[in-house]
């Protein structure tokens, strides 16, 4: 009988177990996000204000800085700050004129002083009234797609925001890959996106790997699966943005190749 040497078996055992590990296929369920994520755009005077103008429609696009939505207090801090507009002009000349009859010795230094200090007290007025103004405008914080309005012209801001914007021209699939089967992911490894509300699989590319385990969030008809599961989250850039734009959320299952 031929007997085969045992570091000939335990090398071929391990050129098999490598060849198995290379052409393992990963599975997992993941969802459709827009690059960033979505955000709940609140607004910086928090809850409770009154929306008085929304300037967005869901679908519209918008670049980071533009006013997205004017709330209630804009007219109160607008009169305000006019008013301290008009006390610091006032401070202004009152101060040019002293100085003037400073030059005839008809006025005293302790009296410019003064002036002076009103004038930067003033100055600084308007520009705390300037920065409460901003604060009842809401701007996009990036450049983005409106993709939900939650509160319209009359109604209070409430937990969620008033609006939710993504940056739809980059769009990513989230897999959530289990802790035991992130050994073999890796970035730059293709991947491939179904669903049944996608015409055809989309592909994309790993780009990042999450480095915190969690519970899944992304649950299957399995009734069987394993709802306190450990994963973690691997963002897969997509190749087709058009196909996944108007998806975002979508549940879809994910096979990301060695």
């Amino acid at each position: 009988m031929l007997r085969v040497p045992v570091f000939v078996l335990a090398i071929a055992l391990l050129l098999t177990q490598q060849a198995f590990a290379q052409s393992r296929v990963i599975s997992s369920l993941g969802r459709i996000e827009p690059d960033g994520g979505v955000v709940s755009l609140a607004g910086p005077s928090g809850l409770g204000s009154v929306i008085m103008e929304l300037r967005v429609a869901e679908g519209d696009f918008v670049k980071k800085g533009d006013v997205i939505a004017m709330l209630d207090e804009y007219p109160v801090r607008k009169a305000d700050l006019t008013r301290l507009q008009a006390e610091l002009e006032n401070a202004q000349k009152n101060l040019q004129r002293e100085q003037k009859l400073a030059r005839s010795m008809a006025s005293s230094v302790s009296k410019i002083e003064s002036l002076e200090l009103s004038v930067k007290a003033a100055k600084a007025a308007v520009t705390a009234a300037e920065a409460m103004l901003d604060l009842s405008l809401v701007r996009a914080p990036k450049d983005a797609q409106i993709l939900y309005v939650h509160s319209y012209p009359g109604e209070r801001v409430g937990v969620e925001g008033i609006v939710e914007i993504g940056n739809t021209e980059r769009m990513y699939a989230v897999a959530e890959v289990y802790e035991t089967d992130i050994i073999h992911v890796k970035p730059g490894q293709r991947a491939s996106i179904t669903s049944p509300a996608l015409s055809a699989p989309v592909s994309g590319t790993v780009e990042k790997i999450g480095l915190k385990v969690g519970r899944m969030d992304v649950l299957g008809m399995d009734p069987v699966a394993e709802a306190d599961a450990r994963v973690i989250e691997v963002d897969i850039l997509l190749d087709d943005v058009e196909s996944v734009k108007a998806l975002t959320n979508l549940q879809v299952e994910v096979e990301i190749t060695p």
